[in-house]
């Protein structure tokens, strides 16, 4: 094999077994990051082994309990299936601000997860909606949830000879609502801070189950823990998401670079937190083309 093998791979072992005969050898799927990084030099040529052509990696699979998301299926797809636009409407958000329709045509769930960018707009809806996600290795299978997948910029659980097969996310109950924000600097730029919001609401306006997650605010996009405690069963009024919002500013972990200050991105939290709750209890549409 050499580094210009090109594999087209039609079933989930046949690739794996691939990727076992040559361990440096790369999983593609969409290729938007890779092909920039191998044109920019920052990774050295491969051998390619292409998943596109995997029926079991791709598309979504409704069920009772789980929506599960083949790692191939493209962002594009996505936006446009209706589950996932009624039932998990904080992704369709982040999809529908996330690049371009040009990458979206192309670029794929696993892909922008696995690239592991502390700024990837899919990972803090998918926290909020505690996914999972399955991996596929030569000798077995095991689901780990998104939190614990995502362990640091550029890095995941990943083991050797392991791709990303399906992302899971639990259906969520009637009474459900959820939001997404983000703001960069211009229109189709990584975000300098993101926040989703996913709630449970009863009759009194109390909240039994309150999710929310950012991104582009630490190593690794997180559940802010600390800010949800201050919801969960306290009616859900303009104090409570206020304290919500502080919260929130308060255990994230943002840096500074010559995209934005550290002070400035957790301020962003503060607003787009508060304004997230706000727009999932408001329960508004995805705007969405065509």
């Amino acid at each position: 094999m050499t580094d210009a093998a090109y594999h087209r791979p039609t079933t989930l072992d046949a690739a794996l077994a691939l990727k076992r005969d040559e361990p440096s050898a790369r999983f593609i799927a969409g290729g938007t990051d890779l092909l920039v990084q191998l044109r920019k030099r920052k990774v050295a040529p491969a051998p390619l082994i292409s998943l596109r052509n995997i029926p079991e990696l791709c598309g979504v699979s409704v069920e009772d309990e789980a929506i599960r998301i083949g790692a191939t299926t493209s962002l594009a797809e996505l936006l446009r299936h209706e589950v996932i636009r009624r039932e998990l409407r904080a992704l369709g958000h982040a999809l529908w601000t996330l690049a371009s329709q040009q990458i979206r045509n192309v670029g794929t769930l696993g892909g922008n997860l696995c690239n592991a960018s502390p700024a990837a707009d899919t990972a803090p809806p998918l926290l909020a909606f505690d996914a999972a996600v399955e991996l596929a290795g030569p000798k077995s299978r095991r689901t780990l949830p998104l939190a614990s997948f995502l362990a640091g910029p550029g890095k995941t659980q990943l083991a050797a000879g392991e791709l990303l097969s399906c992302v899971v996310v639990p259906r969520p109950p009637r009474g459900t609502q959820s939001a997404f924000l983000r703001q960069g600097r211009v229109a189709m730029d990584l975000s300098l801070a993101s926040v989703a919001a996913f709630i449970c609401i009863e009759d009194d306006r109390k909240a039994p189950v309150v999710r929310l997650a950012a991104g582009a605010v630490g190593p690794v996009p997180m559940r802010l823990r600390n800010a949800e405690a201050t919801l969960v069963g306290r009616p859900l009024d303009a104090a409570a998401l206020v304290a919500a919002a502080e919260a929130a500013a308060a255990e994230v972990s943002p840096i500074n670079d010559l995209r934005s200050s550290a002070n400035y991105r957790r301020r962003l939290v503060r607003v787009l937190c508060e304004r997230a709750l706000r727009q999932a209890l408001g329960d508004k549409e995805i705007h969405h083309e065509g």
